[in-house]
């Protein structure tokens, strides 16, 4: 049995499908979920664990922590936690890979950069006035497609190699918000018109739904990138045997969003 975490994000939901489509048993877990249970209320996951053999820990935005008594309802079990890139460089701080690897558990962590999904930010814009604007227009990071960051996390979870890895995922190139412009407009067929945005007005907008800690490490990622955030990683190839997907294949399958 393996169990699934914030099973109906846009991991944990192509996450669940992929490992069904393999054969596995998958139990899903979410807050609104058929099985609810909260990671912030470690007792409640006591029945969502029983007889697990795999979690994925997908945190919250929300959690504190600890994790300690979460991983100790996972007893017994494989842990795959999605951490993030910036533990590695890091941006982020590092506590809860710490007890991970701290908690006897066999373990594996993924590390993904910027999700391509992040773009939905614009899906509004782009659908009433055919504009996109965002800051930084012209620094490029290597965001990786959430369908690929699920398939590792599936390869993984039933892979047993993978025990006591560390995978940085990204996708197989920079790419800036210019250019992601460029390919949601080719995927729709129609021009868009990018602008400018300051750093100012894009804090202003990113305070409406994150900590202004939160939002200043997050301006300072998109753009001061450290060489090692613009950085390409083969990890995804070296899991799935395959390359990752780039940002217009993410725009193609999404470009509903957009119309």
């Amino acid at each position: 049995m393996i169990v699934v975490t914030g099973a109906t994000g846009n991991i944990g939901r192509p996450l669940v499908e992929a490992l069904t489509a393999a054969g596995e048993e998958v139990r899903a877990v979410s807050r609104r979920g058929p099985i609810r249970a909260d990671l912030s209320d470690a007792p409640s996951l006591r029945p969502a664990f029983e007889g697990a053999s795999a979690v994925f820990l997908l945190l919250p935005p929300d959690f504190r922590g600890p994790l300690e008594p979460v991983l100790e309802e996972a007893a017994g079990a494989r842990v795959v936690l999605l951490s993030s890139q910036g533990v590695g460089t890091g941006r982020h701080p590092a506590h809860f890979e710490d007890a991970v690897r701290a908690s006897g558990l066999p373990w594996t962590i993924l590390r993904p950069g910027g999700f391509a999904s992040n773009a939905l930010q614009w899906a509004e814009s782009v659908r009433t006035s055919r504009v996109l604007a965002a800051p930084f227009g012209d620094v490029g990071l290597p965001v990786i497609d959430p369908s690929d960051i699920a398939e590792v996390a599936a390869a993984v979870l039933v892979g047993p190699s993978h025990t006591g890895r560390t995978y940085e995922l990204t996708g197989p190139a920079p790419v800036s918000p210019r250019d992601q412009a460029a390919s949601i407009a080719t995927a729709l067929g129609e021009p868009i018109e990018f602008i400018p945005r300051t750093r100012e007005e894009a804090r202003s907008a990113m305070l409406a739904f994150m900590p202004p800690e939160v939002a200043e490490a997050t301006l300072n990622i998109l753009g001061s990138p450290t060489p090692e955030e613009q950085q390409v990683s083969l990890d995804v190839t070296r899991v799935l045997g395959r390359p990752a997907r780039p940002f217009a294949d993410w725009a193609t399958r999404n470009a509903a969003a957009f119309k």
